[in-house]
């Protein structure tokens, strides 16, 4: 999780698991978090029934689907241009949080130049996704202040993995969902209980 590490300071979930039955909004890409991490699982399922609604991005039929509202199939290996294309409806329908990034972030004007090209037409034709289910998690996850981005290996092992990170982690900063309670960019790591063998000394530099 090197771009974590440099862009927050830590390659690690930015929030704790106790949050998430607080959020709502959870967006989940890359990761068939039902089966690989159940206890999260568990907490995002009861999650939603206090009331927080699903976002589920990945090319399989994981099990969340089932419990989510958006489910976005796009093509292995086009999520970066599934998160622009989010992140430009975001800031076309100014659903961006302009206070926290003027006070939080750096680049905002060069990024934005960087996504315009990334309409959901666009986005659409590169990720197989229709552009209104598109538009449709722009404004679900642009429209909440709770909302958490959690990923696994389906984001980070990819020859631009960094790239994939580096979206997700500008989508969060663009929202100012990060560094508050029930929001954040959470890594679930390859396994459950990776992070927290980590943790306890087998990597302490992680």
């Amino acid at each position: 999780m090197a771009s974590l590490a440099t862009i927050f300071g830590s390659g690690a979930m930015t929030n704790s698991i106790r949050e998430i039955e607080g959020m709502e909004v959870i967006f989940i890409i890359g990761s068939n978090t039902k089966e690989t991490h159940p206890v999260i699982a568990n907490r995002m399922l009861k999650a939603i029934r206090n009331g927080a609604r699903m976002i589920v991005a990945d090319p399989r039929r994981v099990p969340l689907v089932r419990f989510s509202e958006i489910f976005l199939r796009l093509r292995p290996g086009t999520d970066v241009a599934l998160i622009n294309g989010i992140a430009h409806v975001i800031v076309k329908e100014g659903l961006n949080n302009k206070e926290f990034v003027i006070a939080r972030t750096d680049g905002f004007d060069k990024w934005k130049e960087s996504i315009e090209s990334f309409t959901p037409e666009y986005a659409s034709k590169i990720t197989g996704i229709p552009k209104e289910e598109i538009i449709k998690a722009a404004r679900l996850y642009g429209g909440s202040r709770k909302a958490g981005i959690f990923f696994t290996l389906g984001i980070t092992q990819h020859t631009h993995g960094t790239d994939n990170v580096n979206a997700i982690a500008n989508l969060a900063l663009l929202t100012g969902n990060i560094g508050r309670e029930h929001t954040g960019i959470n890594p679930l790591r390859g396994q459950n209980n990776v992070q927290g063998a980590c943790d306890a000394g087998c990597l302490p530099n992680v």
